[in-house]
């Protein structure tokens, strides 16, 4: 399906929200806030406060990651009686890392808009003021939080010559830190925590030498880690095996093929139907 334009129907609103500081907030986002007629959110008692903060009355749903997928049908009868609804987190933007996923695909099925307003997101501040090369990057979110599952995640990031980064909760930084250093090697680092709040605070180091201070460190935590810099010779590799460095990782055969093209300055075509015709 092909939507070129918006329709005449009624919309889901993507509404981002402060990630700290309150001052943060749009006039868009204020405005949308006041006109929507059904106002979607992850915690009613924490958009209540935002919403008492700018004297706003809205009616409230709740919309969290154990429900999403039991309100679409109220979520899309409210659309088919021409009321418009907004949807935010807690804080941020709606979907990065956060819900509304579901919602809004359930929506674009359903043929009616989708508006995402851009506004405040952590990584984007963390990336921005991390000291760190920040194009191309690869924003990643939260990774798994089962040891041996997040260690096979970092194996399949390993080799990416993008800057990474992630999301993650306090009590999981330092086991999180000790899986990069092993998996990803002593890179630089930037450890962003608390952004656009009192005690906004970033570290920027290598990761042998931050992991020893996040005990004394709390909030919420942006990592942004440097990409793969290792010079690699492929001289005496064959395209096969080349591949085969990233398929290993975990990276599907289709990206490894990509990758390798890049990396060796040939046309994907070229290293497609060698390693079909060779491995």
């Amino acid at each position: 399906m092909i939507q070129k334009s918006y329709n005449d129907s009624a919309s889901l609103y993507l509404i981002p929200t402060p990630i700290g500081n309150l001052d943060d907030i749009t006039i868009r986002a204020l405005n949308t806030l006041k006109q929507v007629d059904i106002l979607l959110c992850e915690d009613t008692r924490d958009t209540g406060l935002l919403l008492k903060q700018y004297d706003i009355k809205k009616k409230l749903v709740s919309c969290h990651e154990y429900n999403e997928d039991k309100i679409i049908d109220k979520v899309i009868n409210y659309l088919k009686s021409d009321m418009n609804v907004g949807l935010v987190t807690d804080q941020g933007s709606p979907i990065v890392s956060d819900p509304g996923y579901v919602i809004s695909r359930a929506v674009i099925d359903a043929g009616f808009n989708v508006i995402s307003l851009p506004g405040a997101t952590a990584f984007v501040p963390a990336l921005s003021m991390s000291g760190i090369e920040p194009y191309p990057f690869l924003f990643y979110g939260f990774l798994n939080s089962k040891n041996n599952k997040q260690i096979s995640e970092l194996k399949s990031l390993k080799n990416f010559k993008y800057t990474l980064i992630f999301y993650e909760s306090v009590h999981r930084m330092k086991s999180t830190l000790e899986n990069m250093l092993e998996v990803l090697g002593d890179r630089n680092i930037a450890i962003c925590r608390e952004i656009s709040k009192f005690h906004e605070e970033i570290c920027r180091d290598r990761i042998s030498n931050v992991i020893p201070l996040v005990d004394t460190m709390k909030g919420e935590f942006v990592i942004v880690v440097e990409g793969n810099k290792e010079k690699v010779n492929y001289d005496n590799l064959d395209i096969v095996d080349h591949v085969k460095i990233y398929t290993e990782d975990g990276i599907s055969e289709k990206e490894a093929i990509k990758i390798v093209a890049k990396e060796r300055n040939v046309p994907k075509s070229v290293v497609y139907s060698n390693y079909h015709n060779n491995k």
